[in-house]
């Protein structure tokens, strides 16, 4: 168990925690939200033990091993799959601690120890390890070959996809991940979600993606106000529940300022009457006593909207027979090839593909900004493209300020409006002539958001537009996308933009494009059966072989034996399919009973919180209040543990 109790914590002069209480049980997965700045990192440097909270006490077992995601990789000579591996820490000591003692001289006096060390790696699945780190890194998107290649090759964001791989391969009863999905493409986070599920210890995340935490999560925990507030289910039963904290309590703030303007005008108008002097003075204590109801604020809602597009052509952009890819010292490299695609007025198209099918590559290639190899590509006459490229907060000049960006692009527009459009995207007052070089990701990004916005496009090209964005960013964006009037093609990871701003599917694979006829949630099943199937089929041949996928192909089936094992494969599928339906049935009915009573055990915290309440008068009422607080603290205390009950079995079955 995790407790927090009555912490208090500053960053310079802000105070992040005041007073914050928590308790999380063991095997929960935690969802950590809350405003950027609001102290989740911060909640996680404690935990960690590299901050130490002004006031206060943060406890959990000391036996608990704790695995997190570094944020630094140096530029190392060594192997991706050694470097996954090593976050196993013990089991790399015990193998240091072999080798010391077998390079002896007299190894042989040393026998009991090596035979000990040789359980102990037993004990640490060492002799599966290599195929278990084969297993996260295809997960995670990395080929065969990459994984021999060293550190020092690979780009920044692979880098933290291997920090992510040895989170993973740490043995841990609590693991802190921090954003996990910013560097990571869609594919790759069906994997994790799929890998999270089955976690067996305490998981705390900290992300932006509503679906990704809506598929792990069955507790949130909401940093608001500088306290620390818990809630039982994922992220979509959060906001329901918040809304209803909302609406009661602006009820009983309501009521409250009722009964103080009762009082005071009963006040101000007998407090100078000798006969009603003792009335007033006891109004004006009951007055002082009856505490102020603070409103409960809801996060700053922050939206926009993209403003009309000029008037677009029709179609908008033809592609014959086009390979695209890039020209390098050794002669053409073709990422995608024979693409005959056109995009006419109207269209909302999501692109989908595993990582390195080109997606990126084709997004160019339409933005114009690599050439076609072979083939044409012909745009229409008034063809307006608004491009946010995955990499597009670091095209901005960080020296230089909101308003010089766009007073480049819009260089005779008054100063004003130019003001007054930056103050619409939350850049107010001397924000807008800051450098945006300390400015965070997320300002960032909407800075250039609000580039595109100002040219009026009349289509909109997007990869990865969400990296940096918070969860109020994430919505203002879904919001502006599902309005415009234009044509839309988006790449993303964000599940819940693509649902709501897309109407149809493509997909590049093997080179190609193709209509992906079908909606995320079949993209999805389609993943776990094809390209998400290998990393289980590589890790199961490698510990049938001993030595990994090479043992696996030096005995190759025959046609009729795959067929057999195919056969035997799915009567397997259909067998814990039959046994996991059941489980899963009542867990969704389980965590809707634990949503209904979280939200009546909220509605009646609020009718308890009337000082009206406790008058003479509305005594049955209260004893009716308190008992019905009871039986919902107690029938969720029981769902909780079923719920716990029911994960366990699932995992059983996935194991």
């Amino acid at each position: 168990m995790i407790r927090l109790t009555n912490v208090s914590l500053m960053r310079g002069l802000k105070p992040l925690l005041e007073s914050a209480d928590l308790t999380l049980n063991p095997g929960d997965k935690i969802g950590l939200i809350g405003a950027n700045g609001a102290g989740k990192s911060s909640l996680f440097g404690m935990l960690r033990n590299e901050l130490h909270p002004d006031l206060g006490d943060i406890d959990f077992p000391k036996s608990w091993r704790m695995a997190y995601v570094a944020q630094e990789t140096p530029a190392l000579p060594r192997t991706a799959i050694d470097y996954a591996i090593d976050g196993d820490a013990h089991l790399r000591q015990l193998q240091d601690d072999l080798a010391r003692l077998e390079a002896l001289p007299d190894a042989q006096e040393h026998g009991i120890e090596i035979a000990h060390l040789h359980t102990e790696l037993a004990d640490a699945d060492a002799y599966t390890v290599q195929s278990r780190a084969e297993q996260l890194l295809l997960g995670l998107g990395f080929s065969l070959d990459q994984m021999q290649q060293p550190v020092a090759s690979f780009s920044g964001g692979w880098r933290m996809r291997l920090n992510l791989a040895q989170a993973l391969m740490c043995p841990s009863d609590l693991l802190l991940l921090d954003e996990p999905t910013n560097h990571l493409d869609l594919d790759a986070i069906i994997w994790l979600e799929d890998w999270l599920k089955r976690y067996p210890g305490t998981l705390i995340i900290i992300s932006h993606d509503r679906d990704f935490l809506d598929e792990i999560v069955n507790v949130i925990v909401h940093i608001d106000e500088r306290k620390l507030k818990r809630y039982s289910g994922n992220y979509s039963s959060f906001e329901r529940q918040r809304a209803a904290q909302l609406v009661l309590q602006a009820s009983a703030i309501e009521k409250q300022q009722r009964a103080r303007a009762h009082l005071q005008s009963f006040i101000d108008r007998f407090k100078a009457k000798a006969t009603k002097a003792r009335q007033a003075q006891s109004r004006m204590k009951q007055l002082a006593r009856m505490e102020e109801l603070a409103p409960l604020r809801a996060a700053a809602e922050f939206s926009f909207e993209f403003r009309e597009p000029v008037s677009a052509p029709n179609p908008l952009l033809v592609l014959e027979d086009v390979n695209c890819g890039y020209h390098t010292d050794q002669g053409d490299k073709t990422i995608v090839r024979g693409v005959t695609f056109s995009l006419v007025q109207g269209q909302r198209i999501g692109l989908l593909g595993v990582n390195g099918a080109g997606k990126s590559t084709l997004i160019k290639t339409i933005a114009g900004d690599i050439d076609p190899l072979t083939g044409t590509a012909t745009t229409g006459k008034g063809l307006v493209i608004g491009y946010f490229a995955q990499h597009q907060v670091e095209m901005l000049r960080h020296d230089e300020s909101p308003l010089w960006h766009l007073q480049k692009m819009a260089p005779t527009v008054r100063e004003q409006e130019l003001r007054n459009f930056l103050g619409s995207f939350n850049f107010p007052g001397e924000m807008v002539t800051s450098k945006i070089a300390p400015f965070s990701g997320g300002e960032k990004a909407r800075l250039a958001l609000a580039l595109i916005v100002w040219q009026r496009p009349n289509l909109l090209l997007l990869d990865e537009p969400t990296n940096h964005l918070d969860l109020e960013t994430r919505e203002a964006l879904t919001d502006a996308l599902a309005q415009f009037e234009g044509t839309l093609l988006v790449v993303s990871h964000d599940r819940h933009l693509l649902r709501a701003t897309t109407e149809e599917f493509i997909i590049v694979e093997n080179g190609r494009l193709r209509p992906f006829d079908g909606d995320l949630d079949e993209y999805k099943d389609w993943l776990l059966q094809t390209k998400l199937a290998k990393p289980a089929a590589a890790a199961a041949a490698a510990q049938a072989g001993g030595a990994g996928p090479a043992a696996a192909e030096e005995v190759p089936l025959s046609a009729a034996d795959r067929k057999e094992q195919k056969r035997l494969e799915a009567e397997q599928r259909q067998r814990l399919s039959a046994q996991r339906k059941p489980l899963e049935n009542r867990l969704k009915k389980v965590e809707a009973a634990m949503a209904q009573r979280s939200e009546q055990k909220t509605a009646i915290d609020a009718a308890l919180a009337d000082p009206a309440i406790y008058e003479a008068d509305n005594k049955p009422k209260l004893k009716t209040l308190l008992a019905d607080q009871v039986e919902c603290t107690k029938e969720l205390e029981q769902l909780e543990g079923e719920w716990l009950e029911l994960q366990e079995q699932l995992e059983a079955l996935a194991a």
